[in-house]
């Protein structure tokens, strides 16, 4: 199952990097900057965090796969919450209720961070010999 989840981070840090990436260019193409912040949400969180996730469930075996599985949806949910929150709280795409938009922020930003100390969790629950090659 760790290795499910593994690839299953990776491929969704990759669609994130090439949205980071698209919207990096869109940016340079345009000349406007507005969308910075979320840029630079996408590829950290979504890009860089979600992947490094991937890479420790390749190399570590965790002996809870529940908490495997649970930091696994958290932090997918997180990130794209996280990430479309902002987007909707600073860009106002559809003409959406604030308060919406900004509950929609809060709770993704709120549910990343729980996949964040989940994963300081996980951390503590290798295997002794740590690495699974």
């Amino acid at each position: 199952m760790q290795e499910k989840w593994s690839l299953r981070l990776m491929r969704i840090a990759a669609v994130f990097g090439l949205i980071g990436t698209v919207i990096g260019s869109h940016m340079a193409g345009a000349g406007s900057y507005a969308f910075r912040p979320i840029h630079a949400h996408i590829l950290l969180v979504g890009w860089l965090s979600v992947f490094a996730w991937g890479v420790f469930y390749k190399l570590y075996a965790v002996r809870s796969q529940k908490l495997v599985a649970i930091h696994g949806w958290t932090g997918i949910l997180g990130a794209i919450g996280l990430t479309t929150g902002m987007w909707l709280q600073f860009m106002q795409p559809f003409g959406i209720n604030e308060t919406f938009s900004l509950i929609f922020y809060i709770v993704g930003g709120t549910t990343l961070l729980v996949a964040f100390a989940l994963f300081v969790a996980v951390t503590f629950m290798t295997e002794k010999e740590g690495n699974r090659r």
